[in-house]
């Protein structure tokens, strides 16, 4: 059998609008890994820069999904659907491997035959906001677990079965967090979740306040309905505003960085759990107009 006709054990799915900037370095990276029985398919979603000539470029396989279609769940189904290999591999346009080991570390994961997720572990950039970088620390510890008992996991840097995709695609309705929804059932369905720190990826998130405030306020409206008893209330919005800009502010005196950041932590603490906040106490059905400002604000890409 050629190696044309023999699928490859591992699919790449990359989501990309409008990411020319970054794709190009992260495909690179890809093309250096030890693990090379793999595809790289790319879900575009509309992109008007240079984005599917780059991936072409590289070698991917471009899939499109029209942006008034567009979702998480739905244009990771759409990739999930155009993948043939049996270990489906998703990374966001704007992450970078740390070294060539990133996939050969994810795929071990899958030789214990009750792993349904393995999910690596997400460093800040050198252009990274520090209040992300931090929080990154805190969402992903130095120590691997071959059997967590959390549905956390996040695909920016996470792989699934595809027999068991098959039979329980991504929740395609979900204005985000599909990714702990499909480990959530994953659990309940007798499988495990292992949390790979050894696969590492820089994520670099550049993104202007109201980019942060849309993230993280579609991403709460979604655990409301993967988690229904969910809430912030505004006393616990405060107290945990407060709690985390003083946590990064000693870590920026800790770590000697500039006094200058206090600004960028006091923005991006502020969106994230102002966004939290209105989030969680949305009352109203989420409008076609709302998804837009969520996906596409000021027709900037949709950052996972």
């Amino acid at each position: 059998m050629s190696d044309e006709a023999r699928a490859p054990r591992v699919s790449l799915i990359v989501r990309a609008y409008n990411e020319s900037e970054h794709i190009g370095t992260l495909l690179e990276l890809v093309a250096k890994q030890s693990f090379t029985d793999h595809e790289v398919i790319l879900v575009d979603s509309g992109s008007t820069d240079d984005t599917v000539a780059i991936a072409q470029r590289h070698g991917a396989r471009v899939v499109h999904i029209a942006k008034a279609d567009f979702t998480f769940g739905r244009s990771l189904n759409v990739g999930c659907r155009a993948a043939r290999g049996e270990i489906l591999l998703m990374a966001s346009a704007h992450v970078f491997p740390v070294d060539a080991e990133w996939i050969a570390h994810i795929v071990k994961a899958f030789d214990d035959p009750k792993v349904a997720v393995a999910y690596g572990r997400q460093t800040g950039h050198a252009r990274s906001r520090f209040s992300e970088t931090i929080l990154f620390r805190q969402q992903y510890p130095l120590r691997s677990n071959p059997d967590q008992k959390t549905p956390f996991c996040n695909n920016a840097n996470c792989a699934i079965r595809k027999a068991l995709w098959e039979r329980h695609p991504y929740d395609e309705t979900l204005t985000g967090l599909e990714d702990l929804a499909w480990g959530q059932w994953a659990l309940a369905n007798g499988h495990r979740i292992a949390y790979v720190a050894e696969a590492g990826v820089e994520h670099l998130h550049e993104e202007p306040g109201k980019r942060v405030f849309h993230r993280y306020e579609r991403e709460a409206i979604a655990l409301k309905r993967i988690v229904p008893d969910s809430h912030m209330y505004l006393q616990e919005f405060l107290t945990l505003l407060a709690k985390q800009v003083w946590g990064d502010l000693k870590a920026m005196w800790r770590e000697k960085r500039t006094v200058m950041l206090t600004r960028q932590i006091l923005v991006f603490r502020i969106m994230q759990y102002w966004g939290t906040f209105r989030g969680m106490n949305q009352r109203t059905e989420v409008t076609q107009r709302l998804l837009r400002q969520f996906y596409y604000p000021d027709d900037g890409a949709p950052r996972a």
